[in-house]
């Protein structure tokens, strides 16, 4: 019998394939790789992430007016063009993997998706901030995974940050990215948010 790949090995794994492939001079100008959480409609059945980073160049581009925040700051960076994990179209396996995950951990739930029905359903909210949560620690497990194994290091020459964004929990990076990370990676990092 083949083992089921879970969803966490799932991410590991395609976004190690997603790194491989930046192009060599690409590679040398990132210093930073950032785990972008998003949510198709605002649906927590829906979360991704992009796998993105920002390279000095961008840096260069945007510091003029204050250097620290263009550099720590993800409204600087570059957050468009990137590849999605996750249950959206373009990750099938992610999206059938992250459902049965759900489901075995009792959170999934059917239905048609209503910001309504979710503050009025307080079982409907329970099963949205738990997926919310677990989609979340998956992600930062991904990056703290992506530098203990040495996969950063080995593709990029060098350990990065990892910073890792919730576009709907805004001030969570800091705890996320904290969690995520070697202390020595994010010193500037939490200097700056500090």
């Amino acid at each position: 019998m083949t083992a089921v790949e879970t969803f966490g090995a799932h991410l590991v794994r395609a976004s190690t394939g997603i790194l491989e492939r930046l192009p060599e001079p690409v590679r040398v100008e990132v210093y930073v790789l950032a785990l972008n959480i998003w949510r198709v409609d605002a649906d927590d059945r829906r979360p991704y992430v992009d796998i993105g980073h920002n390279t000095e160049s961008r840096y260069r581009e945007a510091a003029e007016t204050d250097p620290e925040e263009a550099r720590w700051h993800y409204a600087h960076w570059i957050l468009e063009g990137f590849d999605r994990l996750g249950n959206v179209p373009e990750d099938p396996a992610g999206g059938a993997q992250w459902k049965a995950e759900a489901g075995r951990l009792g959170l999934w739930y059917d239905g048609p998706f209503d910001l309504d029905r979710r503050l009025d359903d307080p079982e409907v909210a329970a099963r949205a901030d738990g997926l919310r949560r677990h989609f979340q620690a998956s992600v930062i497990d991904l990056a703290r995974r992506l530098n203990e194994s040495g996969t950063v290091e080995r593709i990029f020459g060098r350990p990065l940050p990892v910073v890792v964004f919730d576009m709907d929990s805004p001030g969570w990076e800091e705890e996320a990215t904290t969690a995520a990370n070697p202390p020595e990676l994010i010193r500037e990092f939490l200097t700056y948010y500090g």
